[in-house]
């Protein structure tokens, strides 16, 4: 009978290349602890230490009729687990910009979009009541502010007197403060 704990790591390694599983038992008995321990040195984390050698070793499983062996098995195991912790900080590094991106979207983009719905239907109210206005002081009123016509561009463009326009702008500005303003002053208020 094969005693494994007596054959050399070269000997374990191509016996596992034939899916011996008692040489599989002993590399893993050789090399897990030390392992874990080189893990948990770097990480400081026993859950993701166990996971990462873990891993490791079900790998080693999976791909053994693949392996091939460039420098020690040693070499290749603590290579291999190395690779598995870089993974593991370059993920954290994502994870954490990820994190911070959404907790900033989260401050920023809440009010950014409240205050974008709020401008939207106040700019609602205020076409709507400009719209019930009367034609003809809505016409005036939207040439003075809409279109930024002067009193006397208006006054000559609807053959009316300066003075009719500048009255009709300031009755349209009375109205709409008036319905107006319990809006703008919740407006504020919220």
């Amino acid at each position: 009978m094969l005693k494994y704990h007596t054959l050399s790591d070269n000997e374990l390694a191509s016996l596992l290349n034939q899916s011996d599983q008692l040489a599989y038992t002993e590399i893993y008995r050789r090399y897990h602890a030390a392992l874990y321990i080189h893990v948990f040195n770097k990480l400081r984390s026993r859950e993701e230490s166990r996971d990462i050698v873990h891993d490791l070793f079900s790998s080693l499983w999976q791909n053994r009729e693949q392996l091939i062996l460039k420098t020690t098995l040693a070499a290749y195991l603590y290579t291999s687990v190395r690779y598995r912790v870089f993974d593991l900080f370059t993920r954290r590094q994502v994870q954490s910009k990820y994190i911070d991106s959404i907790a900033e979207f989260a401050a920023n983009g809440d009010c950014i979009t409240d205050h974008l719905i709020r401008e939207k239907q106040l700019m609602a109210i205020i076409e709507k009541e400009i719209g019930a206005l009367p034609p003809k002081m809505r016409e005036v009123f939207e040439l003075s502010r809409k279109e930024n016509l002067s009193h006397k561009e208006i006054a000559e463009k609807l053959s009316l007197s300066e003075k009719t326009v500048k009255k009709q702008v300031n009755n349209s500005l009375k109205i709409l403060r008036s319905k107006l303003g319990m809006v703008l002053f919740t407006a504020f208020i919220l």
